[in-house]
């Protein structure tokens, strides 16, 4: 049976994929077109895999949060380049995930990858992941993500910086639900996110610190501070206490200054909000990504890599 140009046409609309491979899929499946995308598919998931080893350390950082602001999403996607991170088809991808985690609250990136994609239930996520790749030609990998849900009073927000370079969660509790939708609100839950993604604490108050860590950290100064000839009873009574409160001053939220107002803590920018708002307030819990933290980027020569490009 001979191919036509329509068909051609039709399975490019359908596949977003090249005319030449398009053609050869049409002629191994008899013009059929169903067959003809499950071929192109099965090609596509070869081209995947050898993508798949390729370190991919750019991409994005997105978040989704529901109407009614009670539950949110915050995921992590890598692609081998930023110029790739650009495209339409790769922000497509992404918040096409976004919206099947929001929506079915897969509990890790095992169980996401076996659902039946939220979108169109007749692949996998894993399947649309591998179309992906072979589309874009680069290695896309879902590497983490997050699912907040509130069921009580308050609210979950989130502050993307730069583009999608890092990416903040917060969940915020209230003692009067109808504050979420205000502008005070909106202003706190923002500058909150802009403080986590600027700041970096690990906790949000001292009453998370683990003895252990709370004990490392004290032997540390000790020992430095004794090392350095200081008396004992004034390392013990002055020097640790000190550093101590320099400590959780670095590393928990509220302890932290405040970067719009370094006069004030968050602990003291909260409660001025709170009072505003007529209402209690509180920071429950963070999430921040910085995108690419820890994968170990592939470092090139420029010159070689110009010379592999024109292919000498």
């Amino acid at each position: 049976m001979a191919v036509t140009a329509q068909q051609v046409k039709e399975l490019r609309e359908l596949t977003d994929c090249g005319i030449m491979d398009c053609k050869k899929a049409l002629i191994a499946s008899d013009c059929d077109i169903e067959k003809a995308k499950a071929w192109l598919r099965e090609k596509g998931m070869a081209k995947a895999e050898k993508k798949s080893s390729r370190i991919a350390a750019e991409g994005a950082v997105i978040s989704k949060i529901s109407d009614d602001m009670k539950t949110g999403v915050l995921v992590e996607i890598n692609i081998e380049t930023d110029f790739a991170a650009n495209t339409d088809k790769f922000k497509k991808f992404a918040d096409n995930v976004a919206t099947h985690i929001i929506n079915r609250k897969p509990s890790d990136i095992q169980t996401l990858m076996a659902e039946p994609l939220f979108s169109d239930e007749s692949k996998t996520v894993e399947v649309y992941q591998k179309e992906t790749i072979a589309d874009i030609g680069e290695n896309t990998s879902i590497r983490r993500f997050v699912v907040y849900s509130i069921s009580g009073n308050g609210a979950v927000a989130s502050y993307i910086h730069m583009g999608g370079k890092i990416g903040v969660m917060v969940e915020i509790a209230t003692g009067d639900d109808s504050v979420i939708n205000t502008p005070a609100f909106a202003d706190y839950a923002k500058n909150i996110g802009m403080q986590v993604a600027a700041s970096s604490p690990l906790w949000i108050d001292e009453s998370e610190v683990s003895k252990d860590e709370l004990d490392k950290e004290i032997a540390i100064v000790r020992n430095k501070a004794i090392a350095e000839g200081k008396p004992e009873k004034v390392v013990d009574e002055r020097i640790v206490p000190g550093q101590i409160k320099n400590f959780y001053k670095m590393n928990c939220l509220v302890d932290q200054e405040y970067f719009r107002e370094e006069s004030m803590d968050i602990k003291t920018y909260t409660a001025s909000v709170a009072k505003e708002l007529g209402t209690d307030l509180s920071v429950i819990s963070f999430t921040r990504f910085a995108l690419g933290e820890g994968i170990e980027k592939k470092e090139e020569n420029f010159a070689d890599e110009v010379r592999k490009q024109a292919g000498i």
